[in-house]
């Protein structure tokens, strides 16, 4: 059975806002929380970018949900040793409710500490050396560690979960999906993509889970919601790699201004029938879990359209 999770946008919102939409997700009935963690937003324009750690702290007094980060990159910014720490950390926090989710991450996010960026390649054996890492330290024992891209030196985790959390990856090219089949104990991806999901489970995955999510913007009019979208989240209308690569929001800006309004893809608007689609998508390209995140300032009517209209009819299907 799909499991239905909510998205929260820390590029979007401050962090005292996402503490209080965690909490309105689980009176709603969703069932799991995905947060991104970043430094930087996309744009200018959706104004925030908390720390993570410190939000994903407080969501765990306030909800019994389960949490994952969507997606950690524990390669540049963020050593995987720290990583670890506050993997950890949260994983005891939450009860072992928490899944970490790492990826190869943005130049938008990880080039704020002046040190190069790596070619999607090289990022790759990078962050299958911080996955051996950060498990190594799960276990708790004291470890070191001298690869081609990290050292450690005599570290050890002293709070540990007994079940250490589980790791799940992300990834949209053929390498890296598989690498994910290989490593990881799920897979993250946020395109409805059955060819992705096939070959991740063909590639050794097997029936580990597979989680997707979606932006969505619901509004009494739906005219107004598409507008909203398209003001604040243009950039998941840009293709390729530039995801990657451009770092500073002013440059997503730049690329977005070629995106019109008629581009916009995700649910808008009032009709659960359009956010039903767009769920459905993930349902039928295989994802075990789908989270949803409202773009735009109205998450009180968002929560009760989907408690009322969306969540009841996906549980019926």
């Amino acid at each position: 059975m799909t499991r239905y999770g909510y998205f929260l946008s820390s590029e979007e919102h401050p962090p005292r806002e996402l503490v209080r939409q965690a909490r309105l997700a689980e009176e709603a009935g969703f069932e799991a929380l995905w947060i991104s963690d970043h430094f930087h937003p996309w744009l200018d324009e959706q104004g925030h970018s908390g720390h993570v750690w410190s939000v994903i702290g407080a969501i765990s007094q306030v909800t019994s949900l389960p949490i994952s980060t969507a997606v950690t990159c524990p390669l540049i910014r963020q050593h995987p040793a720290v990583v670890a720490q506050a993997a950890a950390t949260a994983a005891l926090l939450t009860g072992g409710r928490f899944t970490l989710g790492v990826g190869t991450g943005e130049a938008l996010n990880e080039h704020i500490l002046g040190q190069r960026w790596p070619s999607a390649e090289e990022r790759l054996d990078m962050l299958e050396e911080a996955v051996s890492v950060m498990r190594e330290l799960f276990s708790g024992r004291l470890i070191s560690h001298a690869g081609q891209h990290y050292t450690v030196d005599t570290a050890r985790l002293y709070s540990v979960p007994d079940t250490p959390p589980r790791i799940f990856m992300s990834g949209f090219g053929e390498k890296a999906i598989k690498m994910a089949a290989r490593l990881a104990d799920g897979y993250v991806c946020v395109q409805p993509n059955a060819d992705f999901v096939r070959l991740y489970r063909e590639s050794g995955g097997g029936d580990r889970p597979v989680q997707g999510g979606l932006k969505v913007c619901w509004a009494a009019d739906e005219p107004q919601a598409r507008k909203t979208m398209h003001r604040l989240w243009p950039n998941d209308e840009i293709p390729g790699e530039a995801a990657q690569l451009l770092p500073l929001p002013r440059h997503f800006r730049e690329l977005a201004e070629l995106i019109p309004e008629d581009m916009i893809s995700a649910p808008c608007g009032p009709d659960p029938a359009v956010h039903l689609a767009g769920i459905q998508a993930y349902r039928e390209a295989g994802f075990d879990e789908v989270y949803v995140s409202q773009v735009g300032p109205d998450a009180e009517g968002f929560f009760d359209f989907y408690a009322s209209q969306v969540l009841p009819r996906l549980r019926e299907a």
